[in-house]
């Protein structure tokens, strides 16, 4: 087999890919410009791609192409029905990082909730060696013990972070995207009553027709003064431009963002532009890349492969 791991940068260079020698002949680019994307697959059996696009044009220059393995649980960058078509198999990986989503979600709040930057800054910069007394209470914070967690998007990892907002002793509800109603051990609300009503909002939900844009400047303003938006699922789900407003003017004590509508994200983007920088926290998509999640991934990637030449269907898209 010839294979072609066509976005290796995006999984981290202290991860193990050796795995993957035993199926064959091996290429390994860090990363791959649309460009030169036909010329590296052209003469392919499996390729591992993060984000790198496969669509019509390169399936049709890839005529030994036979599995395409997405090293992400999106396959939106494949074009799946015409992979179908051709016969070619898509497999993703589900599941591998939602420990490291829901540490992070945690480590935004606190770094948001407890004005961590703050507090950091009062003591490096010699202020507290000046004070009158062993404490400081510049920038107060609440405890999560007793407050209203809403989660948008309850599935693997939406649940994982209600257990354990619970083990906070937080009180979880949760906004259903699909508008599926499940029986979930938590109560279901509109979005209108979640925002109202929450202190602290999660967003966990993918990104689709009913999730675009789903958070606006008309939600942003039911929310709590002093409440925290927090969103780990898709840029897309909340307008920028709103939510650099709403900060701007107050309507909600913080933001933290993992995700962005464009990524990396544009230079001229409104919310580098907030005058109150201090209620917002942006990671340049991070939250799942904990090295145990990065290298579980790349082992189920391993295990794809291997189900696929023994023809089982584990993971497989189409």
């Amino acid at each position: 087999m010839k294979i072609a791991v066509l976005d290796a940068k995006t999984l981290g260079s202290d991860v193990d890919l050796s795995g993957l020698n035993q199926f064959g002949e091996v290429e390994i680019y860090e990363t791959t410009p649309p460009e030169k994307v036909i010329d590296r697959v052209k003469d392919k059996d499996i390729i591992i791609t993060n984000k790198v696009v496969i669509d019509k044009n390169v399936i049709d220059n890839a005529p030994n192409l036979k599995l395409i393995a997405v090293a992400a649980t999106g396959v939106n960058n494949v074009d799946i029905q015409y992979a179908k078509e051709k016969g070619i198999q898509v497999r993703n990986v589900a599941g591998y990082s939602t420990e490291s989503v829901v540490q992070h979600t945690f480590a935004m709040l606190f770094y948001l909730l407890e004005h961590l930057r703050y507090y950091d800054k009062y003591v490096k910069s010699g202020e507290y060696s000046k004070s009158d007394i062993f404490t400081h209470l510049g920038k107060p914070f609440w405890e999560i013990h007793g407050k209203k967690w809403g989660i948008i998007g309850l599935g693997t990892i939406g649940r994982r972070i209600a257990e354990v907002a619970e083990s906070f002793g937080a009180k979880v509800s949760y906004y259903s995207t699909s508008g599926i109603d499940r029986k979930e051990k938590y109560p279901r609300k509109s979005l209108e009553q979640l925002l109202s009503e929450s202190d602290i909002v999660s967003i966990h939900a993918p990104l689709n027709e009913k999730t675009k844009g789903l958070i606006g400047y008309d939600q942003l303003k039911l929310m709590k003064k002093n409440a925290i938006l927090l969103n780990l699922g898709r840029g897309g789900i909340v307008v920028e431009e709103d939510l650099a407003k709403a900060l701007d003017e107050n309507l909600i004590g913080g933001a933290g963002l993992d995700v962005l509508e464009k990524e990396p994200i544009d230079e001229n983007n409104p919310l580098l532009k907030i005058k109150n920088k201090e209620k917002l926290l942006i990671t340049p998509h991070i939250a799942w890349t904990s090295i145990e999640a990065r290298q579980r991934l790349v082992n189920e990637i391993v295990e794809n492969i291997k189900a696929f030449l023994e023809g089982i269907d584990r993971n497989r898209v189409v």
